[in-house]
């Protein structure tokens, strides 16, 4: 592909800029509040959570998304904004509007989301108050800050930035993102924001956004759980100047699959830093009847509690793969099926055609102490490939859940 991966996050391409400070919603001096700004409106674009109980701030960004424009987006962790009631909506509202006037720009135009603690109060004083100093440190490097300041128990600032060329311009797209725990999108906590300089249609933006994130963030799971906050947000202000992208032609082609491969990459991330995880799983699903089977394939295996705390302890019980399979509601004939287990060390192949297959415990326990695992299942049965991500159980992660009150 003609796209090129490229230090850097949302203020990569043309025309935004960011910052993140610490407002005094976290315990400490952690930065907590952030935000992003275009120099000129954008056409923009939404996916939310499947969850019903919704956070404040998602309902305001998607009834804000409804012309299909924004110039900024405005983010806290610390505090979810979730169950708060009428005032909980008030105060997704009015960190809206605060940003909109220190910006001097419309309050419509603004986007909120916010990561942490459901059903505590904001402290929206503080938001109030560190509005305009967020503003002052508006940067092109203000991206860094900005990442620290949407994490809550991730360990690393997802941040990455991907450019190629369209019709002779060159097109870079941002992205900064968070998510460790409560992550099991149906769109886990987990937020995105996406930036482009990139000159297309708000349509096509939105059918771009909506297939990325199908194969991407849809396809990660930590724990299982669907968080009430999940967002993913692009906005596109043009400013790369290639010709307008109105149809689904050879350029939209190109910025989707850059689109892809910058939401499957930070999917990996978020997977790879889930609570107490020591170990990255990539699920393949190779030669399935269709993609839809191969997803919830994939998708049953990395969610299996068996699974995943059998390869924190670097064991191959492939049992618990076959189980997991067996269970998600897709027929096969498990005669067709074969499974080998991969890392860096090499592969080890587990079952084959209805049957264990015979390997050397010693050997795979040192293939599976590895940070990074593949679990390939191809079951010969069909054309579709599908790959799900998702991490190993350990004690940590009830440790960290055990204590999480933000």
């Amino acid at each position: 592909m003609n796209f090129e991966i490229i230090e850097g996050g949302v203020t990569s391409p043309k025309g935004f800029v960011s910052a993140g400070i610490s407002c005094g919603i976290k315990k400490g001096n952690s930065k907590d509040l952030a935000l992003i700004k275009s120099i000129n409106p954008c056409n923009s674009a939404g996916v939310y959570t499947k969850n019903i109980v919704k956070g404040a701030p998602l309902i305001v960004t998607k009834k804000h998304l409804e012309n299909k424009r924004a110039q900024a987006v405005i983010a806290n962790s610390g505090n979810a904004n979730t169950c708060t009631g009428k005032e909980g909506l008030k105060n997704a509202e009015e960190m809206c509007e605060y940003t909109a006037r220190e910006l001097k720009i419309e309050k419509e135009d603004v986007l909120v989301a916010s990561t942490g603690i459901i059903g505590v109060k904001l402290n929206i004083e503080a938001i109030k108050n560190g509005v305009p100093d967020l503003v002052k440190k508006l940067d092109k490097d203000g991206y860094k800050d900005a990442s620290k300041a949407i994490m809550t128990t991730d360990t690393f600032e997802k941040t990455m930035a991907i450019k190629l060329e369209l019709g002779g311009k060159i097109v870079t797209i941002g992205v900064m993102a968070k998510g460790s725990g409560m992550i099991h999108p149906n769109m886990g906590t987990m937020l995105s924001f996406i930036t482009t300089d990139v000159n297309i249609d708000p349509d096509l933006l939105d059918k771009a956004l909506k297939e990325s994130v199908r194969i991407s963030y849809n396809r990660v799971s930590v724990d299982g759980d669907t968080s009430t906050n999940d967002m993913v947000v692009i906005l596109a202000n043009g400013l790369a100047e290639n010709s307008l992208i109105n149809e689904e032609n050879e350029d939209y082609r190109l910025f989707l699959e850059a689109l892809k491969e910058l939401n499957v990459k930070v999917a990996k991330m978020i997977a790879k830093d889930g609570e107490g995880a020591t170990k990255l799983i990539e699920c393949k699903i190779l030669n399935v009847s269709s993609e839809e089977k191969g997803e919830i394939l994939g998708k049953s295996v990395i969610c299996s509690n068996l699974v995943k705390t059998a390869l924190f302890g670097c064991n191959a019980n492939w049992g618990r793969i076959l189980d997991a399979i067996g269970y998600s509601g897709v027929e096969f004939d498990i005669n067709k099926i074969q499974v080998t287990m991969e890392s860096k060390k090499g592969s080890v192949l587990v079952f084959e055609k209805g049957e264990p297959a015979p390997f050397s415990v010693k050997e795979a326990t040192d293939i599976l102490s590895e940070d990074v695992i593949d679990i390939i299942l191809n079951f010969n049965s069909g054309n579709y490939d599908v790959c799900c991500w998702g991490c190993d159980l350990t004690y940590d992660y009830v440790k960290i859940n055990g204590e999480y009150m933000s």
